[in-house]
């Protein structure tokens, strides 16, 4: 079993409710840190599974137990390059010659903020990226296509 961090944006639930903490730990949170930020409730985990897919959907199944509506999880899989640097291990350095071509080619384009010095980029295809070229594991890669997956059905079931 592996420690797996990643945190729930939930809603649906009044923080100032006198069982608010204990909904959640009685529904299996009890490996979570929970606050109220925002305007929205965050579950930040430390779980143990075997793998980050059963941490993360165990947990949206606890977190539905506990009353909320699960929104997202996150961390977010829009990143600046910054944020690359930092889930990477790489330099802010190095990681800008990726994405100016000159260190390797075929770095991912941003996908918002094209115009401005701090553009975004979809982080699955960055890990995947990286990945590739043993600069990132193959596992931190699948999980950022399997948390974007997830996020996505999240926003379908919202959106119907």
């Amino acid at each position: 079993m592996t420690e797996h961090e990643f945190a729930i944006v939930a809603s649906g639930l009044d923080p100032e409710a006198d069982d608010f903490l204990d909904r959640f730990f009685e529904a299996g949170c009890d490996d979570a840190t929970i606050a109220y930020a925002r305007g929205a409730i965050i579950v930040s985990f430390n779980r143990e599974a075997a793998s980050f897919e059963d941490a993360v959907r165990s947990a949206v199944s606890d977190v539905r137990a506990a009353g909320a509506a699960v929104e997202r999880v996150e961390p977010d899989t829009i990143v600046s390059l910054a944020e690359i640097a930092k889930r990477a291990g790489l330099s802010r350095s190095a990681l800008s010659h990726y994405a100016h071509g000159l260190r390797g080619a075929g770095f991912p384009r941003p996908i918002a903020r094209i115009t401005t010095d701090n553009p975004l980029y979809d982080w699955p295809s960055v890990a995947a990226w990286l990945a590739e070229r043993g600069r990132l594991p193959a596992q931190a890669a699948e999980a950022a296509a399997m948390l974007k997956s997830l996020n996505e059905e999240l926003g379908a079931r919202r959106t119907v």
